[in-house]
């Protein structure tokens, strides 16, 4: 029994796309750059770091360089029995079983990603992974700061994500440090995101979603 789980945003690097260049599987860019009105190609090839660091870029090209890794395990007979993703990866995981047709998946992922673009626009913010600190002596860092910093993911034990204001960010990253922390990652992207500097793009995705509604799949997604 296998599970697949889907990166989110943060994931994005320059050239991430050319090990499936020439693939049977890029045939997936092609019909998202159509569906997109952009060249996703250029994208996931030529993009430098900043360029990929907006979300209206790393979400659309993490969403389709996820499926084409999807689709090129498939194609040699491996398929999974359930899965998951982390924030974007979600939509990832809801369009690999079949509960999201690819249209609906690309569309939804590009109005998210322009909802949150503006979203952090009007309120700007960043993120930072801390290494080595226990989740809750990182949630007292952000209460520390005394400024708009929270967690964010509790991606792992020993790996909380925390996000807000740069200010913010900064100032509850120094004082997991002196609380023990053993490596502050900034990450690459371009907002607040899972905070509440993201309220703004609710509605706006809720209209999105009721458009293209998730179908049943025999395939659970966590």
């Amino acid at each position: 029994m296998l599970a697949f789980t889907f990166p989110g945003q943060g994931s994005q690097r320059p050239g991430m796309g050319r090990p499936w260049a020439g693939s049977p599987s890029w045939e997936l860019v092609d019909e998202a750059s159509e569906i997109a009105g952009r060249d996703v190609g250029r994208l996931l090839l030529d993009a430098d770091a900043d360029e990929l660091k907006d979300t209206r870029n790393a979400q659309l090209t993490t969403f389709v360089s996820s499926l084409i890794v999807l689709d090129a395990v498939e194609r040699v007979g491996v398929e999974p029995s359930f899965c998951a993703g982390h924030s974007l990866g979600e939509y990832t995981a809801l369009t690999a079983t079949g509960a999201l047709g690819f249209d609906d998946g690309v569309r939804l992922v590009i109005e998210r990603a322009a909802a949150m673009y503006e979203a952090g626009q009007a309120n700007p913010g960043t993120m930072a992974a801390v290494l080595g600190l226990d989740d809750d002596q990182v949630e007292v860092a952000c209460r520390v700061a005394d400024s708009d910093v929270w967690v964010a993911n509790f991606n792992a034990p020993g790996q909380v994500v925390i996000a807000g204001s740069p200010e913010g960010v900064t100032a509850a990253a120094a004082a997991a440090k002196d609380l023990g922390g053993q490596k502050i990652m900034t990450m690459h992207v371009s907002g607040a995101f899972h905070t509440p500097f993201m309220v703004q793009a609710r509605e706006r995705m809720r209209r999105a979603i009721a458009g293209a509604p998730p179908r049943h799949t025999e395939a659970p997604v966590i």
